[in-house]
């Protein structure tokens, strides 16, 4: 779907609407000759107009000269190519699926138009199709952009919404709601298309969250420098990794088990608070009884100023402003959520996790655990 699907819309439709305007051009033709040649009334010459075009036999209007015989049989062959015409883009409207793709366009603008909080994929290569998986199996709303028809093409078999375009134009970026975006996340090939994708989107929407890929250190400079939130190199990144598999194996599954995948049982997960009803404002962990109200455990927390307090302790405070990153079973993390806003569950994090969850795990009655 997207741009490829709409030119061919348009194009098909133009040509039903030439077709159409020829057969009514051909009419005006023939009334205003039959008025000039013959001298007929308007109505007569119009109904003459009619019955020669649609070949349906029936009498002349007034008997005919030389002339007008002469005139009819070119009004003939005007109305034939100009049926003709119609017929054909009619027919190949049909098997190209003309009325289809309206349909499909429309469902498309619709769907595109309901998008809010969502998340914008620039890119489907082999690491855009990853990513895509990541954030199927999250759960969370996202729409893939890519320019190329055949890539669109897959992307719309695999379930995907997507829409064909150049994530550089402007044009492209509103079609699929960077004004209501949450998450923009670019993924090309190109370095160069990368950064000019992100300035556009920061001009768009300055309070996006943006995460770039870069194939180079001096890439991945420019990329924050314009004000990418994350700038990930897959070369370094993936080398980190398999390094980290060599020498720490047991502690690579454990952590891959809790961040990706649909078949875990643990999960890792961010509340911001931003919550005016935040019950536990000046409390330390322990006050808070976090871990024992929902058996999740608080791993860190990130105050608004950007400081990052990894493994808190039982004192350590918590106010609005600050990010807490816990980890849990399903049903733990939900507790969680509404215990840091009561009034609304929702408000503080949304929270991407399975309906059905495993039995509660029992909480640690050890005073003091976050």
């Amino acid at each position: 779907m997207g741009s490829s699907l709409e030119q061919k819309y348009l194009k098909i439709r133009k040509e039903l609407l030439g077709s159409i305007s020829l057969l009514f051009g051909v009419f005006i033709l023939g009334t205003a000759g039959y008025c000039l040649i013959e001298g007929w009334t308007i109505s007569e010459a119009a109904y003459m107009t009619v019955i020669t075009l649609s070949s349906v036999g029936f009498s002349e209007v007034r008997p005919l000269d030389e002339k007008g015989r002469l005139f009819t049989i070119s009004l003939i062959i005007l109305g034939v190519i100009s049926i003709g015409y119609i017929v054909n883009r009619f027919t190949e409207a049909i098997i190209q699926g003309y009325f289809q793709d309206a349909i499909k366009l429309r469902q498309q603008k619709r769907l595109l138009d309901t998008l809010s909080q969502h998340y914008i994929l620039c890119g489907f290569g082999r690491t855009g199709r990853q990513i895509a998986l990541e954030f199927k199996a999250e759960g969370i709303p996202f729409v893939i952009v890519d320019a190329k028809a055949e890539v669109v093409e897959i992307a719309g078999q695999m379930g995907y919404t997507v829409f064909q375009g150049d994530a550089t134009e402007d044009a492209t970026l509103i079609a699929v709601g960077i004004d209501r975006a949450v998450c923009l996340v670019v993924a090309l090939p190109s370095d160069a298309e990368n950064l000019y994708i992100l300035i556009s989107a920061k001009t768009l929407n300055p309070n996006l969250r943006t995460v770039a890929r870069a194939n180079t250190e001096e890439a991945s400079r420019k990329l924050q420098r314009v004000g990418a939130d994350a700038v990930i190199s897959p070369y370094i990144t993936g080398g980190r990794r398999m390094a980290a598999a060599a020498l720490r194996p047991q502690v690579m599954d454990f952590v891959d088990g809790i961040i990706t995948g649909t078949d875990r049982s643990l999960y890792l997960e961010e509340f911001q608070i931003q919550s005016e009803h935040f019950p536990f404002e000046g409390q330390t962990l322990r006050e808070a009884r976090l871990r024992l109200e929902s058996g999740a455990l608080v791993l860190a927390i990130r105050r608004s100023s950007g400081e990052l307090i990894g493994g808190p302790t039982a004192e350590t405070l918590i106010g609005r402003g600050d990010t807490l990153i816990c980890m849990g079973t399903a049903e733990q993390l939900r507790r969680l959520n509404q215990l840091l806003d009561p009034l609304d569950p929702n408000h503080s994090q949304e929270l991407r996790l399975p309906k059905q969850v495993p039995p509660n795990a029992e909480p640690d009655e050890e005073e003091g655990l976050v």
